[in-house]
């Protein structure tokens, strides 16, 4: 699946551009792809992605999330390993629901149209401050979302 058409995601030279990729402690890495990485699987082909975790990546012992897929799949993880970082409770009750979703089922266009209404407002520089390192996505052409690029 990619941009919603008949080929699948994987087969789209451009999907392959600009992997988003962030830094994680190791209690959101279990939490989020399980000890071993038992749900990184299952949530790379729920959300039509390709996910490299790389575990004590940094001297602080954070591990590197790479991200390669469709621009909208990448965009949701965004929102949900910002909303699970988050420090309000019901943002963060968001984020669980969102990865108990991507655990256990296929997404969905709605899923990903969710998403894009409920962005997080990245002038607040606080995500910045749970996320070391470099966030990238890249800007689709057609549309204008207001957290898309690197910060």
């Amino acid at each position: 699946m990619s941009n919603f058409s008949s080929k699948p995601w994987w087969m789209v030279p451009a999907n392959f551009n600009a992997p988003m990729e962030l830094y994680i402690e190791e209690e959101q890495e279990e939490q989020i792809f399980g000890r071993g990485d038992m749900y990184l699987r299952s949530i790379e082909v729920h959300s039509h992605s390709l996910i490299q975790v790389e575990s004590w990546f940094t001297a602080k012992g954070q591990t590197r999330v790479s991200v390669v897929g469709p621009h909208h799949a990448r965009q949701w993880l965004m929102h949900m390993f910002w909303s699970l970082g988050h420090p309000d409770s019901s943002q963060k009750a968001q984020g669980l629901q969102m990865l108990q979703r991507v655990q256990n089922q296929q997404l969905t266009k709605n899923d990903f149209g969710t998403s894009v209404r409920m962005q997080p407002n990245t002038g607040d520089l606080s995500l910045a401050s749970r996320f070391s390192g470099t966030v990238c996505l890249d800007v689709l052409p057609a549309a204008s979302f207001p957290w898309s690029g690197c910060f």
